[in-house]
């Protein structure tokens, strides 16, 4: 497609230089959550602080994956927003929707598999975060039971869980992970239930696939270990706070908004992590010894120097049976579809 024709689809022909591209959010849940909404408006203030003033953004936030999510996108397409982002998995029939409404506006999709000729879709790569995450568990958990609060039983939900048990089992064998899903991003009341009952079950640390601080403020009242997830939550922690995996959702913002300036904007799968700067382990806190520390962050030198992939065989499922031969990785369409537990993750998959 020429960089004119590409200009047409995004609706930015005739645009003036000087006018700043207009774009919208929408955050399922709130921008204060200090997780995933939070991370995704940090990048979005990232955006505009770093365009000089060639992008204007605004969003909108606690929109449920319901029908309400259509008029939403369908309002900011219609108030002029050159490019919608819609952060959650569950927008993703209501995106495509819409998209095929407005063809001169670009609709960027997180975490979803859908596409069209204005809809792309981008992730980062969380299950690297959740594998770096794992080695530090695996090293100081005293009792080798290990936690997760999840939220919605999803592939990429099912693929941290399952990095985060490799990363921790890489070394120690011994280890095991129990998960307790919420069914909800968002519910902090339900994501404090959840870690008492790991607490009590006997996990000694915790790592969550929820938005709010609630499970490192219960290991922190209960005198056990837990995780920052998708941003730095050592504030709610103290102690109990080991490190974070934390998301840098701007270098995908500042890129895709580049590309539509540029009129080079194309519809496809942007997935970023480690290697990209969209992905980091930070923030360790003062209990991590620093041999720890400096194996944590080899690891993450190694995945992004490509030497390391968490899912490299070989890897059996929760059986036993091997299903990931040595030295064979999974592929990007393979992860994307992950429905199984690894080895050493106790339970089962919600239906």
């Amino acid at each position: 497609m020429t960089a004119a024709a590409v200009l047409a689809v995004s609706g930015l022909a005739g645009v003036h230089a000087a006018d700043p591209v207009k774009a919208g959010f929408v955050y399922i849940g709130p921008t204060g959550d200090h997780g995933w909404t939070y991370s995704h408006d940090v990048g979005r203030k990232m955006l505009e602080s770093q365009s000089g003033g060639k992008v204007k953004t605004a969003f909108v936030e606690n929109v449920p994956e319901t029908a309400d999510a259509e008029r939403v996108f369908r309002d900011l397409a219609q108030k002029g927003n050159k490019v919608v982002f819609g952060t959650s998995f569950g927008y993703m029939n209501q995106m495509l929707k819409v998209a095929k409404a407005f063809p001169n506006t670009i609709f960027m999709h997180a975490t979803g598999y859908k596409t069209s000729k204005n809809l792309g879709v981008y992730d980062v790569r969380t299950y690297e975060g959740a594998y770096m995450l794992g080695v530090v568990a695996g090293k100081m958990s005293k009792g080798n039971k290990l936690g997760v609060v999840a939220s919605i039983p999803i592939p990429e939900v099912i693929r941290n869980i399952n990095a985060f048990t490799i990363g921790a089992r890489s070394v120690n064998p011994a280890v095991t992970t129990r998960v307790i899903w919420v069914n909800s991003w968002f519910d902090p009341g339900k994501e404090r239930e959840a870690a008492l009952a790991l607490i009590a079950q006997g996990s000694d640390v915790l790592m969550q696939n929820t938005d709010s601080p609630a499970v490192v403020q219960a290991a922190q009242e209960k005198g056990v270990l837990a995780f920052g997830w998708d941003s730095d939550m050592s504030k709610f922690g103290g102690k109990a706070h080991l490190a974070a995996s934390v998301l840098n959702w701007g270098v995908i913002y500042k890129k895709t908004m580049d590309e539509v300036q540029a009129g080079t904007w194309k519809s496809g799968d942007l997935w970023w992590g480690v290697k990209e700067g969209a992905v980091n382990i930070e923030s360790f806190g003062p209990g991590v010894p620093a041999d720890l520390k400096k194996l944590a962050e080899q690891r993450r030198d190694d995945i992004k120097s490509g030497k390391l992939h968490p899912f490299t065989g070989p890897l059996k499922d929760q059986t036993g049976k091997l299903i990931l031969a040595a030295g064979k990785s999974y592929t990007d369409p393979e992860l994307k579809k992950m429905n199984f537990y690894v080895e050493g993750v106790e339970g089962s998959i919600p239906k």
